[in-house]
């Protein structure tokens, strides 16, 4: 069945399994509200997705429901939470001791969090965390316990389970440890899952895995979802009701096909209109496959890694590529594809086996005195920016690094004041100059990324998954940057991304990735509309489709 038909079905009238009523979640010093008036019930089989842009809300209602908030926030009074129990009885959960509250986190309410890299302790094996699960929600003990993990990893389609046991976090793909995270949440056979923005990072063909899985796993267990995310495309896929949040404040309510096809809200519209289409016009080709001398040349690279088991990956396998002067060459494929490994070549990061490559018709060095001057002619954009800034330095600091590294723009003031001109061309004020990383928001801290990689003037500018992380409406604001910024300092961008969508908009060119090696390489025209490799094509079916609005 398809979510479509999902959508279009008739739900059975059955009472609200959760149910939140003027929720307010406010300062706890000075009363300022962060959430205000939210209200809306969930019951058993449905999924609710809570959409908005970062900062509307939807995570700090999430964690409410947990109870989970910050030290710093509190619920107000004459807010209700409020469970269905059976039999008549429910319960209202704002009055739980924490005691109490850990009955109902992994018991009666599960919780996948948007990255499992950062809520796996990585000290621990995979097992170790399920099996910790297990001794707190259930009574099993030693081999039926370990069993059981076996068993839940295996429900949530991880080959190997038992071996897979005894793997560490970092050991794991990013769908093989979101897989991992929803196993942990499975743990207590909770009747609500939330999840929260799961499929963030996800590349398409893992992604459609994920939400696949978690449609299975709602029907098999008859459990209730709220789905939390930015992206529109998967909300379509998977919700039954959406929810619109503005603010702190819900600002629309309805089914998902209603939502998405016919928003009464601007706000709504907005959201909307800001998800880049695959229907788009795209704008005049120009062949840069016959460009005279390209500013990188990468000729039959090959680079593997060997796995703690003695295991060896190959990531790269006789990879060609040439990237034009001024194009923006974007480059997909499944996590495991190699995008990224080209890229930490080109930084210097990693040294290829065997291969060549050249910059600007020379072999690209990061050796001697080489090395400061491809350190500037090359910068890259990491794709969570609050782990690429350093938090114990201000903005000036961190954006006057590397003119002080690289000797330009004279002494210190001015340098502050060429600082102070990067963050206006990123659309940021000056006086942003002092402050930390940790008083922007996501999308403001992806800007001051950028602006730190436009500090030395590079000719190559390297976005790896720049955007994934970013809601729709700040992700469009950041891509229109980059393409100024292209154009204004005549730039090449390679764009490595999972959201095919946003790489067809954007990019010139494109490269297909599919274990370590290119497979289509064409104009955004070609690719797209005429695929030649039918893995390619499958890519581009596994990306969740937007209903038309009307």
């Amino acid at each position: 069945m398809t979510k479509t038909d999902q959508q279009n079905r008739e739900l059975p009238e059955l009472d609200p399994y959760l149910s939140i009523s003027d929720l307010k979640i406010e300062l706890s010093k000075t009363g300022m509200p962060l959430i205000e008036g939210v209200s809306f019930d969930i019951s058993v089989g449905e999924t609710v997705a809570i959409v908005g842009e970062s900062g509307s809300g939807k995570s700090l209602t999430s964690l409410a429901l947990m109870g989970l908030l910050p030290n710093a926030l509190g619920v107000a009074e004459g807010s209700h939470i409020k469970i269905n129990q059976g039999s008549g009885q429910t319960d209202e959960l704002l009055s739980f001791s924490e005691r109490q509250m850990r009955k109902i986190r992994g018991g009666q309410i599960g919780m996948i969090f948007q990255e499992p890299m950062t809520s796996l302790n990585p000290l621990f094996t995979i097992g170790n965390q399920i099996e910790e699960a297990l001794t707190l929600h259930t009574k099993l003990r030693g081999r039926a316990r370990r069993d059981e993990a076996i068993s839940l990893l295996e429900r949530v389609g991880i080959r190997e389970a038992a071996s897979r046991m005894r793997a560490y976090p970092h050991e794991l793909s990013g769908g093989m440890r979101q897989r991992a995270m929803i196993a942990m949440a499975l743990v207590g056979g909770p009747k609500l899952l939330i999840a929260d923005e799961p499929t963030t990072a996800l590349d398409v063909t893992i992604q459609a895995q994920i939400l696949n899985l978690l449609r299975d796993l709602q029907k098999d267990l008859g459990m209730a979802m709220i789905f939390v995310s930015h992206d529109l495309g998967v909300v379509a896929e998977i919700a039954d009701k959406v929810i619109v949040m503005e603010a702190g404040r819900v600002v629309e309510t309805g089914t998902a096909t209603q939502i998405l096809t016919s928003p009464t809200q601007p706000y709504t519209r907005k959201l909307i209109d800001a998800v880049p289409k695959f229907d788009s016009e795209l704008g005049p080709q120009v062949n840069f496959a016959s460009a005279s001398t390209p500013l990188i040349t990468i000729r039959d690279i090959c680079k593997s890694y060997a796995l703690p088991d003695g295991k060896i990956v190959n990531a790269l396998r006789s990879v060609t590529l040439d990237v034009a002067k001024d194009e923006i060459l974007g480059i997909v494929g499944e996590s495991g594809s190699g995008k990224s490994t080209i890229a930490k070549l080109l930084v210097g990061l990693e040294t290829a086996d065997s291969g060549e490559i050249f910059h600007n018709g020379a072999p690209l060095s990061y050796v001697g005195k080489d090395k400061l001057a491809m350190r500037r002619a090359i910068q890259m954009i990491f794709q969570d920016p609050f782990a690429a800034l350093n938090p114990r330095w201000r903005i000036d600091r961190i954006l006057m690094e590397p003119m002080v590294i690289h000797g330009l723009n004279g002494d210190r003031k001015a340098q502050r004041r060429a600082a102070g001109t990067l963050l206006e061309r990123v659309g940021l004020p000056t006086s942003a100059l002092d402050r930390f990383p940790h008083e922007f928001s996501g999308g403001q801290r992806q800007r001051l990324s950028i602006a730190r990689s436009l500090a030395v003037q590079p000719k190559l500018l390297i976005a790896d998954e720049s955007v994934s992380a970013l809601d729709v409406t700040v992700q469009a604001q950041v891509l229109e940057l980059l393409a100024e910024v292209k154009t204004d300092l005549g730039m090449t961008v390679l764009f490595i991304a999972h959201d095919l969508a946003v790489v067809r908009n954007l990019c010139d060119r494109i490269g297909v990735m599919r274990h370590g090696e290119l497979v289509e390489l064409g104009s955004a025209e070609q690719v797209f509309d005429r695929p030649a490799h039918e893995y390619t094509r499958n890519l581009i079916d596994a990306v969740p489709k937007m209903p038309v609005a009307i």
